[in-house]
């Protein structure tokens, strides 16, 4: 239903704007009484096999929703009943900011991808908790980012302030320093201001009765060398895992007419980098630290071959898009049969 109705009426509209459409049809549908156990009970998998107990957290299932979906917790709690293990909310920001000017959203039909220059718009990282009080039992991670107005040599100072606010509403945290659509923010994945900015968070982690697990969120467009940095960088600071894979520039071998709008291109043109660089992390590391696979996962094949090489978790943004609400069901049920 979703692909021979839905999807074809949505991709008439602008893409942003089906975004909050959408959402606020999930919101009104949840009014329902008894819609939210309704949807469960459709979308849910569950069964033993599933389970993760990942950097000290368990996970019902390994498959969760990417950060940028849900940028300002303001949905968390209707989008798990389509059977989500697990929720990541962001990017957030200290302050609020709007992002880049619109149209910042294109769809890309013949590659089954997305191209987004968003540039971390959100509500500010105050609004998102106070939403994020009314949680009850969603694993939620939260990802962290700087202001655009904010300078890299002050760059600390927002994560700090945005880690602070957070701490205890969220489950884990992701260091986003791999964003394409925030200038200069890329150049923090350079080993020097990285391992500067982990170090001081882990050192705040640590400072407390009980720390959160502290995740570093990358590019797929690192090179062989520094993705052997990333792996030093981890070992350093002692953070306790990696998100592979942000967003790409690339656009080798793309098709669709919207190919040459900038900023970061997510889908299926993704699939095999995104592998690759968790394959290359997982062996070069000796399996030292979780791995978090995201980037062109459409099929349960793509699910799995992230997982077989290397991923313990996985999470779907485009192809959660593309291929509808049903797509996590299937996922998981590919997991239990292999």
């Amino acid at each position: 239903m979703y692909s021979a109705i839905i999807k074809p009426l949505l991709f008439r509209f602008d893409p942003e704007w089906v975004h909050y459409f959408v959402f606020r049809m999930i919101r009104r549908v949840h009014w329902i009484p008894g819609m939210g156990a309704l949807l469960r009970s459709f979308y849910t998998v569950s069964h033993p096999s599933l389970e993760r107990k990942v950097f000290g957290l368990t996970f019902k299932n390994p498959i969760g929703l990417a950060a940028g979906f849900d940028k300002d917790a303001k949905l968390y709690r209707e989008l798990s009943n389509f059977g989500f293990g697990f929720i990541e909310i962001g990017t957030l920001t200290p302050k609020p900011q709007a992002g880049n000017p619109k149209k910042r959203l294109f769809r890309l039909p013949e590659d089954q991808a997305l191209i987004n220059r968003m540039g971390f718009n959100n509500e500010g990282v105050t609004e998102a908790v106070t939403r994020l009080k009314k949680n009850k039992k969603v694993l939620i991670g939260g990802n962290i980012g700087k202001n655009k107005t904010t300078p890299n040599e002050s760059a600390l100072e927002d994560y700090l302030i945005c880690f602070e606010a957070l701490f205890d509403w969220v489950d884990y945290f992701v260091v986003n320093v791999s964003s394409p659509n925030t200038p200069n923010l890329r150049a923090l994945q350079d080993r020097e201001p990285l391992t500067k900015l982990l170090s001081a968070l882990q050192e705040n982690n640590n400072n407390r009765p009980h720390r959160k697990p502290i995740l570093l969120k990358i590019a797929p467009d690192l090179n062989e060398a520094q993705l052997e940095d990333i792996i030093h960088i981890v070992a350093d600071t002692q953070i306790d895992g990696v998100i592979a894979t942000n967003t790409t520039l690339n656009r080798e071998g793309l098709q669709d007419a919207n190919k040459g709008e900038t900023g970061g291109l997510s889908g299926k043109p993704l699939t095999q980098r995104s592998t690759e660089v968790i394959r290359f992390l997982s062996e070069k590391s000796k399996q030292a630290f979780p791995i978090i696979g995201v980037g062109g996962i459409h099929t349960p094949e793509d699910a799995l071959e992230k997982l077989k090489a290397g991923a313990s978790l996985v999470q779907l943004y485009t192809g959660f898009v593309y291929e509808g609400p049903g797509v996590v069901k299937r996922l998981n049920k590919a997991i239990i049969a292999s």
